[in-house]
């Protein structure tokens, strides 16, 4: 469920952004904009609170996935979901090629992430929370969509006002 608060907070986060700027809003800018905060909440904080969960949580997490607890690949997504968490913070300093390397390799995550659970669902019916729902359908699926769309939105607009 926190997939569905995270992009609740990318939203009003990005229209109290737009309305507190002096720039112009153009369509590049609010893209970009939105572009921004999407990487940065849900890919970094969304990335830093699954390392968290994955670590400090594990049993918990792991039963709500479906999974048998005190599995040690448990710990490996934990790192990987740290790596992500940091590529998406680093969007703030970090931009252009650097958005569209952590845009890319988050969505390969994710939509991997989204096959096994698929996989899961259909092979083994298992459908708890954290394998099928929000977590599916917003966090492995649609937001990485959704930051691609952006990636490449952002880039037709670029060469557009260029």
């Amino acid at each position: 469920m926190h997939e569905v608060f995270f992009l609740g907070l990318v939203v009003i986060g990005t229209l109290i952004h737009l309305l507190l700027s002096r720039r112009p809003r153009t369509a590049k800018r609010i893209v970009e904009v939105f572009l921004l905060y999407l990487l940065v909440i849900c890919i970094g904080g969304g990335g830093l609170l699954a390392f968290y969960a994955h670590t400090f949580m594990a049993d918990k997490v792991a039963i709500n996935i479906g999974w048998a607890p005190g599995s040690p690949f448990q710990f490996e997504v934990a790192v990987s979901n740290l790596a992500f968490g940091t590529l998406g913070v680093l969007c703030i300093w970090l931009r252009e090629n650097f958005w569209l390397a952590a845009g890319l390799a988050s969505a390969v995550f994710r939509f991997g992430a989204a096959f096994g659970h698929i996989r899961d669902a259909i092979v083994h019916q298992n459908y708890a929370p954290y394998n099928v729902g929000a977590v599916l359908y917003v966090g492995d699926i649609f937001i990485p969509l959704l930051i691609l769309i952006l990636l490449l939105v952002n880039k037709l607009l670029e060469k557009r006002t260029a």
